[in-house]
């Protein structure tokens, strides 16, 4: 809740009027801020509990600043923006009656945006605008009402209530405030806050169902706040509650011939680090209470009708016979269902300073029927022309929509049943908009399709001139690029001028030309929807009374491993010259001349990648060569690992495993088979109990289906001992190849959970976890010399068997 002070003051004017006069019901000059500034208005601005600043009446402004900072606390606003925090109009139209003015009155700032001797002042601001209402004379039956409407932004300061920002509304008489007529609204909290006496400050608990009721929201909008001790930075937040805008009235009536005072104030937090600022906007109006809605109600339709609130305030409606009061008939808003007949509508508002009515007459339209659009028509693109007709609508035409995707629509002004759609590039779609009288909805009529062709364009013929031999099969094609449209034939012609169609009709994009004897002009003959045909390029194909070259080859793919080789075998049967490509991996390409028919070529092809060998073969006389392709695809090397050599104790099974470069390589072999329960898998199981001390190495090879395969052996060192974990006594780290590493020797352990190395002090100096990981004698990369060193190590052996060893072992330099 915020809190909102109106004050009206009531002073006894002498003689506004003689009993003569009738009663005036006007409302005073510039109430409503129609003169787009604070003309007849006072302010001030100030600091909570501080010092402040005054601006007299009719001094003509239009904007004020925070006090003594140049950020605005005061605006006149005299067209509508959006709220950035609440979304709604900053002026406002509510349920059908139009504000055009308001105020804003506050602003973002707040005590950290004025500093003192490089300190957060004391505070918040505070701004207020005033108005002296001198109530016209007359009888004190005749309702003089005023109404304004307020929209809500604040910040939680998570203080206790009385010292949240706050927004007033005060109405003050000649006895005081009239307390009926000035509400507050904060945002309420639990008043929980805590400090003091050395205590760490905790802020209040906002008591957000309270808000909510009350009509507040929390803002999506994220604000950069410097609430906080030391918070220099500031931290965003989300904690800007706004209320949307809501109507409030109050009856002046029995003040006829007096003076009141109504001020409307927006008030920072008391300390001053939270923010509150609020819109207004009065009626100027003040003959009494109206009813607000739609005069023409669209029947079983969903109306709302709504009268300015009254503080504290009962309610009471009527409606005329069939209609339905939905919701709100204790409130001063209601919705509702228009029967089929109209009528009149009543409201009452009753509170201990007021007892206002009033009503209206209401009629009632049938709901709104959108109808739906004629004349769906396919046109040429450019200058086309389309008249759509609007057919079994109820209602006024408000306008016409088009979309050229169904989802993005542009308004036509057109209020017209009929509409030429013209000069077209693009399909369109169109609606047309539909209400029947204010009341009912706006609806969208049937859509009408106006289907765009685009212009045909013939297109070009790719290559537009070649030489073609007879019984040529290659480069001998025709490609059509760029057109638009569908072709309807290709047409050839002897003399680029006579033209004749295809027989049977070729609708495709390409043609291969062949069993010519003459040369001959081709081209296409294309047509887009419903615009006119078109005619591509023309390609001349020249004929050359020379036999296309022949040759034949095998084989035209081969798979080859890597380092190996394969046969390239050709005959050429037409031909008197050949080249080859990738020469640098064939032997035996011949000399290129073609001595007699048949002619055969044996080449051989060695390469160590993927590759293509083309063979061009020439016949002279013809322009063209024919070219024939060996594809040769090679299987790079197969790398196998089976694993590091290992050792095991005699009772136990040792797990093998090969992981191989090549997933092709899928074809095992294990030799020699001793011990193994599988030779042909990539993980055998060996049990080596009848080899214990001794040792086996085993060859591994794994191939593909084409015979490529790569080989790996491991080494078994079968120990007749228990599990354990050895280690050297001695090692010598001078880099020759020989006994460089300290590692430990696991024989029968799974798992190593340590080998640990500490010098004679007691410091650690090398740790691992991995079985062929160990210690080079170097610590922070420096070689040690001779010296000896205490060994940990700790292992699990394959029965699952901790195994713990310790010792001694020398550094030899």
């Amino acid at each position: 809740m915020a809190r909102l002070k109106i004050i009206i003051i009531s002073g006894l004017l002498a003689s506004w009027f003689s009993a003569a006069f009738s009663q005036d019901q006007s409302c005073p000059f510039n109430i409503n801020f129609s003169a787009g500034d604070l003309s007849s208005w006072s302010a001030q601005t100030g600091l909570v509990g501080g010092s402040t600043r005054q601006y007299p009446t009719n001094t003509g402004v239009s904007v004020i600043p925070e006090y003594s900072i140049l950020n605005t606390g005061i605006q006149v606003l005299t067209s509508a923006g959006t709220d950035r925090f609440g979304g709604f109009p900053t002026v406002p139209v509510i349920n059908g009656y139009s504000y055009d003015y308001s105020i804003k009155l506050g602003s973002e700032a707040t005590s950290w945006d004025l500093q003192q001797d490089n300190q957060r002042s004391p505070g918040g601001f505070v701004r207020s605008v005033t108005y002296t209402v001198n109530v016209p004379a007359g009888s004190p039956s005749e309702p003089y009402t005023m109404t304004y409407a307020y929209a809500l932004v604040l910040e939680n300061g998570t203080h206790n209530s009385n010292q949240q920002p706050v927004f007033t509304a005060t109405v003050k008489g000649p006895a005081g405030i009239i307390t009926c007529a000035s509400p507050s609204y904060y945002l309420p909290t639990l008043n929980n806050a805590t400090g003091g006496n050395g205590q760490t400050p905790t802020g209040a608990t906002l008591d957000s169902a309270a808000a909510i009721a009350d009509g507040f929201s929390l803002s999506s909008t994220l604000f950069l706040s410097h609430a906080g001790q030391n918070n220099g930075n500031g931290t965003l937040l989300q904690d800007i509650w706004t209320k949307p805008w809501t109507e409030v009235t109050f009856d002046l009536s029995p003040y006829r011939g007096q003076q009141v005072t109504l001020t409307f104030e927006a008030s920072n937090c008391t300390p001053g680090a939270h923010f509150a600022y609020a819109y207004i906007a009065l009626r100027n109006d003040c003959g009494g209470l109206e009813i607000s809605g739609y005069k023409e109600a669209c029947s079983n339709t969903n109306t709302v009708y709504s009268i300015p609130a009254l503080a504290n305030s009962v309610y009471s409606w009527t409606v005329p016979a069939g209609w339905t009061i939905i919701t709100g008939a204790n409130t001063n808003i209601i919705t509702v269902k228009p029967g089929a007949a109209g009528g009149i509508i009543t409201a009452q508002e009753i509170n201990s300073c007021a007892d206002l009515r009033d009503t209206i007459t209401v009629t009632t339209l049938p709901p709104t029927v959108a109808g739906f659009l004629t004349g769906d028509n396919t046109v040429c693109a450019d200058a086309n022309s389309t008249i759509l007709t609007l057919n079994g609508e109820t209602g006024n035409i408000l306008g016409w929509l088009s979309s050229t995707d169904g989802l993005r629509w542009s308004a036509i002004t057109n209020t017209t049943n009929q509409y030429t759609a013209q000069n077209l590039n693009s399909t369109t779609q169109y609606r047309a908009l539909v209400q029947n009288g204010s009341g009912c909805s706006i609806d969208t009529s049937g859509p009408a399709l106006v289907t765009v062709n685009p212009q045909t364009n013939g297109g070009n013929l790719d290559p537009d001139e070649f030489t073609i031999c007879p019984s040529q099969t290659q480069q001998n094609v025709i490609l059509l690029n760029g057109s638009v449209g569908q072709v309807q034939n290709w047409q050839y012609s002897y003399d680029g001028a006579n033209w004749s169609n295809f027989s049977p009709v070729n609708t495709n994009t390409s043609y291969s030309v062949s069993s010519v004897n003459q040369t001959t002009y081709y081209r296409t003959l294309l047509k887009s929807g419903v615009c006119p045909a078109d005619t591509s390029t023309i390609a001349k194909v020249n004929f050359v009374n020379v036999p296309f070259p022949s040759a034949t080859i095998n084989p035209d793919t081969a798979s080859i491993c890597y380092g190996t080789s394969t046969a390239l075998n050709a005959v050429i049967t037409a031909g008197t010259n050949y080249t080859w490509n990738n020469t640098s991996t064939l032997t035996n390409t011949g000399n290129g001349q073609v001595s007699a028919w048949p002619y055969a070529i044996h080449a051989t092809a060695a390469p160590l990648q993927n590759t293509d060998y083309i063979l061009s073969v020439t016949n002279a006389g013809c322009p063209n060569a024919l070219l024939d392709t060996f594809h040769v695809f090679v299987t790079q090397p197969i790398t196998v690992f089976a694993g590091n050599d290992t050792s095991i104790v005699a009772s136990q099974p040792l797990q093998l495993n090969i992981t191989v470069s090549d997933s092709l390589a899928n074809q095992y072999t294990w030799l020699p088979g001793t011990g193994l329960d599988n030779t042909h898998i990539a993980n055998p199981v060996a049990n080596l109990s009848n080899m214990a001390g001794s040792t086996i190495t085993y060859t591994v090879r794994a191939a593909t289906a084409e015979g490529c395969f790569g080989e790996d052996n491991i080494k078994v060192m079968v120990f007749t001992t228990a599990p354990d974990i050895f280690v050297p006594s001695a090692f010598t780290p001078n880099r020759d190849g020989r006994n460089d590493v300290l590692r430990p020797i696991g024989v029968g352990i799974s798992q190593l959970h340590y080998f640990r190395i500490y010098n004679r002090w007691g410091q650690l100096v090398f740790s691992t976890t991995d079985m062929e990981s160990g210690w080079d004698g170097t610590i922070n990369g420096k070689l040690q010399t001779t010296d000896t060193y205490v060994y940990v190590t700790q292992g699990i052996d394959y029965t699952g068997k901790i195994i713990t060893r310790k010792g001694t072992v020398t550094l030899i330099q």
